[in-house]
């Protein structure tokens, strides 16, 4: 489970340049809970999930993770129980290492290193099993470095990563948005099966207001650094795009075109 109490983030404070990033921000996210949240350019999703993953820590306010305060851990102490994707396919991986070596150092995430070999016959033998469910026959690639593949395939071996030390959280930091729509549909459907094979919360930043309100369980609207809507079950599922374009319009933020065009 993840919860903020009272996150605030400044950048700048007390210089002609501070911006208020998150704005006393409470959020309470259960395992097995799947949110997607969207909001204008500045609304501050980029600086929520960067609070969450430990690239910032925040002015005031607490973080926990299965009940435990993790607000002044860096990122590689959150490591083992927290996983991120990047919008970009290559910035969750070492791009000039072999697939193999990317798997195996995924798979010692947040764990203490050792003096052992990394990719071992058996350890190998269980990376081809792991991607042959993702029926792209990287199975047969482990060798080839991770620049050689394409941006859906970088994406699909980034996501099986992110799910090998079964993280407590899983967040998607507009994970599918630089790829084209028959990739981005296949990513978003082992999106899901990873969310219900590992039970944990997951929460998805987008730009798309289909995608916002038709995955997951909740939807969160950010509006300058603050979460101002919050909605789930039946009245999310009754939403529709232009509902949620007319909602950010109403803040006075006006939508990008890639969220208008994403429907």
């Amino acid at each position: 489970m993840l919860r903020l109490d009272g996150v605030r983030l400044v950048h700048g404070a007390g210089t002609p340049t501070e911006v208020v990033a998150l704005d006393h921000v409470d959020l309470e996210i259960p395992a097995g809970q799947f949110v997607t949240v969207v909001g204008s350019n500045g609304a501050g999703k980029s600086s929520l999930v960067n609070v969450v993953a430990g690239v910032y820590r925040p002015t005031r306010g607490r973080v926990l993770l299965g009940g435990r305060d993790v607000t002044r851990l860096a990122v590689h102490a959150r490591a083992g129980a927290v996983a991120r994707v990047f919008d970009d396919p290559l910035a969750g991986t070492a791009p000039d290492l072999s697939l193999a070596d990317n798997l195996a150092l995924a798979a010692a995430r947040g764990r203490r290193r050792r003096l052992s070999p990394a990719v071992t016959p058996g350890r190998r033998a269980g990376m081809r099993e792991d991607l042959a469910v993702l029926g792209l026959g990287l199975e047969h690639r482990l060798a080839d470095p991770v620049t050689l593949l394409s941006a859906g395939q970088r994406q699909s071996v980034t996501m099986l990563m992110a799910g090998l030390r079964k993280p407590k959280l899983l967040l998607l930091d507009e994970h599918l948005a630089a790829l084209d729509p028959r990739t981005r549909a296949r990513v978003l459907d082992l999106t899901l099966q990873m969310h219900e094979r590992l039970g944990c919360a997951s929460m998805m930043i987008t730009h798309s207001m289909r995608h916002a309100i038709e995955v997951g369980d909740r939807l969160l609207v950010m509006s300058r650094g603050r979460v101002i809507y919050d909605v789930a079950g039946p009245a999310k599922t009754a939403l529709t795009p232009s509902d949620l374009v007319d909602i950010v319009s109403g803040l006075g933020d006006a939508p990008s075109d890639r969220q208008l065009l994403a429907g």
